[in-house]
Parts: structure tokens; sequence; C-alpha cells
């Protein structure tokens, strides 16, 4: 189906070395070419780049120096003409290559339209399309991998050939419904079905086993440093990004709102938050910071509790102790440099089994067996983005969420002898949920919203 041409800056506004501009559509290649002063664009062999100038065509003059690559579809991205335009990377150069683009005949393109075209046109499914946007985000080397290999259809063959071995179990259920009077067909039996259905569900299982991995690389780990105030939290945070985004001194109280920064913790990205000491005070600032705080415990993944070795535990420590109770956090015992006052038995009572970690931050001391803690607590210490497909979309975890469900409706029926007709039912209910992943049974309204969340020009 033809459609119209759409065009947009693929790269970041600001100013850099180059800045690209990429039409997609049937007019792509017509239009770059009346901008175009050098090499006919229209008779240029496909995947070719061409140096040459743009031409403003109400002044008639030379607008930006360029090189022009041509690819003709289906052997492009969107499986449409495609033409990328490399101007100089000006804000002003480039805004005035678009501007003469959308002269001339293009729309500017809506948010990850380009990728859209990709999946209508076949190119990809819906799950490789959001892996395209989880590449871009990508914060660590292993989250980059789970998006390339995503990319690559690997979760994508995984749920179609599930989705297949449904299909045929229903087939022949529909088969011995319609046409009973043939012998020869197999017929499909309760506990044929109750094979299949439970083959599908461990595999479905396999991968929710998995989701939260994948989910902590997609988005990260959201991780509060809590502690009393002065006891080396923000001093944390600056080892952990290896800057001084947070201000440490020896008053109390500095840190009077919420600092967040994403680190890399052995490929595991951190959401990192810097919160206020949690203390009572009658400070009307610092009182809005701690409440901040107390309400960042309950949303984080990951807690990282600082206590100070040169003080002895108090009554604010313990209350502490008791609002992380039950959730994941990590102890950390800093300043061992300096003598020890703090009851270290006490502590590793509090912390009911959870990790406790000395360090010395002042020198850095300590920070590797933290960072092999962090790891420890979600990874069992490695990260195998080798072997395993991982889902890591809260939409594709949803979704098998509910296959599964469906499935596990589909096996209670089997286990009160319900008729097969009956049972094809929730089957097929799994069929289409799991169909959604890579968009097959998806609606359009759901497809629109996802690629309306894609950056412009993507």
């Amino acid at each position: 189906m033809e459609t119209d041409t759409i065009t947009a800056i693929s790269t970041p506004i600001g100013e850099g070395a180059i800045a690209i501009v990429r039409l997609s559509g049937p007019e792509a290649i017509r239009i770059a070419d009346e901008l175009f002063r050098g090499k006919d664009l229209r008779s240029a062999d496909s995947h070719t780049i061409h140096y040459g100038k743009i031409i403003d065509p109400e002044t008639n003059e030379v607008a930006e120096e360029v090189m022009i690559s041509v690819m003709r579809g289906p052997k492009t991205f969107t499986r449409e003409d495609v033409v990328e335009i490399n101007c100089h990377g000006g804000m002003v150069a480039v805004n005035r290559v678009l501007e003469i683009i959308l002269s001339k005949g293009a729309r500017l393109a809506e948010p990850g339209e380009f990728t859209k075209r990709a999946f209508l046109n076949g190119r990809i499914d819906l799950s490789q399309a959001e892996a395209v946007m989880d590449l871009i985000r990508a914060k660590t080397d292993k989250a980059m991998s789970v998006a390339l290999k995503q990319m690559d259809g690997r979760l994508s063959s995984l749920i179609s050939r599930l989705r297949q071995e449904l299909l045929e179990t229903v087939a022949h259920v529909e088969v011995n419904i319609d046409y009973p009077e043939y012998d020869d067909v197999e017929e499909m039996s309760h506990e044929m079905m109750r094979k299949k259905t439970k083959e599908v569900h461990n595999e479905i299982e396999q991968l929710l086993e998995v989701a939260k991995q994948g989910k902590i690389l997609r988005e990260g780990l959201a991780t509060a440093i809590i502690g009393r105030p002065n006891v080396g939290k923000s001093s944390l945070m600056n080892t952990l990004v290896q800057e001084n985004k947070a201000i440490v001194t020896e008053v109390a109280g500095t840190t009077r709102d919420i600092i967040e920064e994403y680190v890399n913790v052995r490929g595991v990205p951190l959401k990192l938050v810097d919160t206020a000491g949690i203390r009572d005070t009658e400070d009307i600032v610092e009182k809005i910071g701690v409440e901040r705080s107390r309400k960042v415990l309950t949303e984080s993944d990951l807690i990282l509790f600082v206590l100070n070795n040169n003080e002895v535990l108090s009554d604010e420590d313990i209350k502490l102790f008791e609002a992380v109770s039950g959730l994941e956090y990590i102890v950390i015992i800093n300043k061992t440099d300096l003598p020890n006052k703090l009851n270290l038995e006490k502590v590793r009572e509090l912390a009911e089994g959870n990790p406790v970690i000395a360090t010395a931050l002042i020198n850095e001391a300590g920070v590797d067996e933290l960072e092999a803690a962090i790891a420890q607590t979600f990874f069992a210490g490695e990260i195998d983005t080798g072997d395993l497909t991982y889902v890591s979309n809260v939409r594709h975890i949803q979704l098998l969420k509910q296959a599964k469900k469906a499935l596990e409706d589909a096996m209670a029926s089997l286990e009160m002898s319900m008729p097969l007709d009956i049972i094809q039912i929730d089957v097929t209910r799994t069929w289409e949920f799991l169909g959604e992943i890579i968009g097959d049974t998806a609606s359009d309204s759901l497809i629109d919203q996802l690629f309306s969340q894609f950056c412009l020009g993507k």
C-alpha cells in the first residue's frame, strides 16, 4: 500500500559534527534529487552515498553542504525508499535542510513512525520494534546485549513456536469436532491436550522466571541510599558515580532533596537515589526532604542502608531497620578507618540475614565487596545474556502472565474432564495473548500508543 513520504531529524538536537535528516516513502528520492546539486539521485545505485549541496528553491542559493545516502526499498529499514542527508551538526543548518524538505511535499514524521512503518511493512514484528527503543535507552552493555538479541528475533521465534504448537493443538480439536467420521484423523484426547498445555505452560514459566532480571536490565534497579545524616550517603553516591554529584560536608542535613543518577554496577544498571537523612527535625525544608525519603523507600527495588562505624547504634538507626524490614537491602558500615564504636553483632542481628558490608569511602575501601553484593543479590553474581531469552518489557511480562493464567484455566478444565471444545477456548485465549507480544493480534490503538513513545526520527 502506497504511503506518503515522511521526514525528521534522526540525531539529537544540538551542536555536533554531523546531523542526519531522514526521508522515507515513495517520493523520498525524488524530493532529495530536486534539492540536491551533485549526482543525479534518481539514477544512483542503491546503498550509495554522494557529496553535493542542498539548494534553497526560494533563493536558489546553497543552503548546506551535505553527503546523501540513497537506499531503495525493500532492502531498507522501512522497506520503502530511504534517503539520509548528512549535514553539519549545528541547529540552524539541520533545521534549514528540514524546512526545505518539508516545503517540497514531505510530511514531518510522528514519533516512532519510521519504526512503525518497518513493523507495518513486515520488516520487524512488534517485540523487535520495542527492542529498538530498548537499545536506544540501554544504560549498560548487558542491557544492550539483551535488546540486540530481541531485535534479532530471539523472543519472536520462541513466541511464534509456542503459538504454532497451540494452533496445531486447537486445529486437531476442530477437526475432531467437525469431521468425527474420519477414522484416520488422530483423535485429540484429553491426555494429549494435557501434555501440550503443560509443555507450553512450562516454557512460559521459564520466561517469567528470568523476567525480573530482564526488567532490571531494561529499566534499572530503583536504589535508595538511606541513613542518618552525616553517615556517608552522599560520599557513597559520589563513589559509585565517580563524580561529585552530591555535596559532601561535615554539616548534618546538607542533602535537603533527592538526588538521582544512573550508575553501572557490574552490568546492573542502578537508578541511584541519594535521599535526605531520615531523622526527626524541626527544619521545615529538611522535614520535606525527610518525608520524600520515606516515600522513596516504598518505591525502591534495593536499599543501601549506611551506618557510621564511629558512632554507637542510635534509636534512629533502629527505627530505620524497622522501616526497611521486609524490603531488599544491604547494610553498609562506613568509616571503618575510624575507631569502632558501633555494635557490629547487634547490627548483624538487626539485618536479619541481609548482607553487611564494611567500607571506608574516603579511600574507596570495600566498594568492590559492595558491588559484588549488589550483583549477587539480584543475579546470583553473574548475568547470563548469552543463552537465556530475557523478557524485559513490562507489556510482554503482563501478557505472558495472562497467557499462563489462561493455560492454567485450561488445565483445570482438563482435570474436571470438561469437553475439549470448551477447553480450547482458554487455549485460543493463550494463543491470542502471545500474539499480542509480537503484534499478530494487537489492536491498532495499542500499536499507535506504543510507537508514540518512541523518539522523533526513529
